[in-house]
């Protein structure tokens, strides 16, 4: 029997494929008995009503900062509160804004639209064009889908336009050419999909015309992850770029000549394009990047300038590193403001901000003074506007938003109230030993008279993937009330995750993947060691990649862990490619259909490897029927093969909502309010039993050194794969 036929044989031996069809009759109806279980048991927990409630003002609070969107001497802001649950979209002066109590005019209601047309309406955005910011394209989702309608609306009439641009729902990007032709990349009308679902065609849409004449400028491969327009607009002109790229780090950039034909620039296939500065490409580097046979080496987690002309050219001689990384210091993005390029970095993962503007001798960089030891984020910058906004936040400081205008030092505008009293509790910064002796950052947020006697209740959030840093931010509501509870809250900076450069990510892709998980289980170890908590007292939670985190490890090292909660998880890793958007992370997990990388997979994938001779956590899956991401097959198959060997499983299903989980904030406190009640239970009611013992080939944590592994089946080969 050849490998491709075994493994369509163990993929028709799943018995839990059924669960993939999303709205299959039997499959909602074992979601909805799954569901009445859940809440049964979590919204009839005393503390839930109050919880909730609590969350739920934080999400709702009128003294929010209403974040808003830079547009030409204007800010647009999209506002939900009790009174708009589905939002409403609103704009204001920057002046007003400025003052911190602004006056806000309405372009439009989702709420009142939602109602209007008998739809589950969920805002997702929209695109204006420059300069005026006039016409827009809003994206509408149904529930919260990564899938959405297109149709153009006038901000001055604050309608849609008729015989205006419009699309039905898909996935598809686009962007503004000029007031009568768009650039999309779209499904529709004569389009292509790639494996993922996404377009892989881009095309030139001219108004008033079908989009099925509309002009193919770039056809992908149906293997690649994306293929997007890019179109920069300034004071100096436009400038159009089709990206190709075969998966999320990897992109080739090619500019749209006068003519439609393309021009491939000859950057690295590994850079990350951030875009147009009077007339130089802004972009990061994730290698190494030598510019030809005379020129320099720039390294890699540099951001870099090379003038656009000069790559037309194919000349790469005044490439110039902007600002380099070291050993302590990572650049983690670059945004292009009207008079500068404004670069984040973190320095042991807390952030700083470097205004970079370019002078007769290269860059002048100057540090803009914001407080330390948080994060700084730049919310919003355009081109026409000789200005930016910054927020900064920590664990323990609330949000504060900045106004930093071209070579001024930073106003703060806009403060958020404290949500609770960060005078009681303390942040500490720790690094845990992994298995091959590397150093993993890690936070722990705890009372400052928190007693280190193994039994404070502790979650453990982590991500470590597609390179996506953890930095501190405001406790979100969630986090607030476990403290309150007497528990710690921590968060690990493992790899996968971008908090120090590509090599941080690189160092666990695809068959490296496990060792983010030797991470997570190491900073497990490191806070049981420093006696902060005990295996019975330490619940892990994780979201989308982070599902997969939590679950990974929890099969793992079943006897570190005292509770796990997984939200829109991946689990199957074997047939996540074939799932929806899937396919476009083959660069981050590797090919199930590459009989080698399959291999690795396999030693790994949650959902293959759950056995039913092993104690592991309780667990609660909390996922979305209408996530277009992630399947929500992911969480419903472990979930129903868990249940079926026996193990202690909650599972809860909102059936809107995306790969976000809730498509307004009351569901947003739901999510949040059902996570905490449940590791309540688990970790600070029960005497976490569950923990203290299992079959043999479980081991228990070690007394010295770090954890171990939970044995994997003798065969080396899951029971069942698919």
């Amino acid at each position: 029997m050849n490998q491709e036929t075994q493994q369509v044989k163990q993929e028709e031996a799943d018995p839990y494929r059924w669960l993939e069809k999303v709205t299959g009759k039997e499959a909602l109806a074992w979601v909805g008995k799954q569901n009445e279980r859940a809440l049964a048991q979590l919204e009839k927990d005393p503390r839930y009503p109050d919880a909730y409630e609590r969350i739920l003002k934080i999400y709702t609070a009128s003294d929010r900062i209403p974040y808003g969107r830079l547009r030409a001497g204007n800010v647009d802001n999209f506002w939900q509160d009790e009174s708009h649950t589905r939002g409403i979209w609103r704009r204001t002066t920057l002046a007003s804004y400025a003052s911190g109590r602004p006056s806000w005019n309405i372009l439009l209601d989702i709420d009142a639209l939602a109602k209007a047309e008998n739809e589950n309406w969920v805002w997702k955005g929209a695109n204006c064009l420059p300069p005026d910011y006039r016409r827009c394209i809003v994206s509408l989702s149904r529930g919260g889908a990564d899938a959405v309608e297109l149709r153009e609306f006038d901000t001055q009439t604050k309608r849609f336009v008729d015989d205006g641009f419009r699309l039905d729902e898909a996935k598809q990007w686009f962007a503004w050419l000029d007031a009568d032709h768009l650039l999309i990349a779209s499904p529709l009308e004569g389009g292509a999909k790639n494996t993922s679902g996404y377009p892989r065609t881009v095309r030139t849409w001219k108004r008033g015309t079908p989009l099925k004449d509309a002009r193919t400028v770039f056809e992908g491969p149906a293997s690649d992850a994306f293929a997007f327009p890019a179109v920069e607009h300034s004071p100096e002109g436009r400038e159009a770029f089709v990206i190709k790229a075969p998966d999320f780090f990897h992109q080739t950039v090619h500019h749209l000549e006068a003519d439609g034909s393309l021009h491939r620039l000859p950057l690295p296939d590994d850079v990350d394009f951030k875009g147009i500065f009077k007339g130089r490409v802004i972009a990061l580097l994730r290698s190494n990047w030598k510019t030809g046979d005379k020129g320099g080496l720039l390294p890699a987690g540099a951001v870099v300038s090379v003038p656009l002309a000069g790559l037309l050219a194919d000349d790469l001689s005044e490439a110039v590193v902007i600002v380099a990384p070291n050993e302590r210091v990572t650049v983690t993005d670059a945004v292009i403001g009207s008079g500068a390029v404004y670069v984040t970095i973190l320095d042991q993962v807390k952030g700083r901000l470097i205004e970079a503007v370019p002078s007769t001798t290269g860059w002048r960089l100057d540090r803009l003074g914001l407080p330390e030891d948080g994060t700084v984020s730049v919310t919003s910058s355009d081109p026409f506007t000789d200005a930016i906004l910054v927020n900064y936040e920590s664990f323990l400081a609330p949000d504060t938003l900045y106004l930093v205008k071209n070579a001024g030092e930073p106003r703060a505008i806009m403060k958020l109230p404290p949500r609770f009293d960060a005078s009681r509790y303390v942040v500490d910064q720790f690094f845990a030993e992994s298995e091959d002796e590397v150093k993993v950052p890690y936070f722990l947020v705890h009372a400052k008279d928190m007693k280190y006697d193994s039994n404070t209740p502790t979650i453990l959030y982590g991500y470590g993937g597609f390179e996506i840093s953890l930095t501190p931010q405001y406790l979100p509501p969630m986090a607030i009330e476990w403290l309150k509870a007497g528990g710690a809250w921590a968060v690990a900076n493992i790899r996968g995750g971008g908090e120090f450069g590509p090599r941080w990510h690189q160092a666990a892709l695809k068959e490296k993947r496990p060792i983010a998980y030797a991470d997570f289980a190491a900073v497990a170890w490191d806070l049981i060691h420093r006696k902060v908590t005990s295996p019975k007292r330490l619940g892990i939670y994780g979201r989308s990649n982070g599902g997969l985190l939590v679950t990974a490890t929890m099969v793992r090292y079943p006897k570190l862990f005292g509770a796990v909660a997984a939200g829109v998880p991946l689990t199957d890793m074997l047939r996540y490619h074939k799932l929806l958007a899937g396919a476009s992370w083959i660069g981050e997990y590797g090919n199930p259909d590459i009989p080698e990388e399959r291999d690795f997979l396999k030693t790994y994938s949650p959902y293959q490897n759950v056995r039913a001779d092993v104690r592991y956590p309780p667990i609660f899956f909390i996922t979305s029927t209408r996530d277009d991401r992630v399947h929500p097959g992911h969480a419903r198959k472990m979930a129903a093969k868990m249940i079926d060997q026996g193990h202690e499983v909650l599972y809860y299903e909102n059936t809107e909502g995306g790969h976000a989980g809730a498509a307004n904030l009351p569901q947003r406190a739901r999510y949040d309010a059902l996570i905490l009640v449940f590791m309540m239970q688990k970790l600070m009611d029960a005497d976490g039993d569950q923990a203290a013992d299992g079959p043999a080939d479980a081991p228990a944590v070690p007394d010295e050194g770090r954890p171990q592994e939970a044995h994997a089946p003798e065969s080396g080969a899951p029971a069942q794969d698919g």
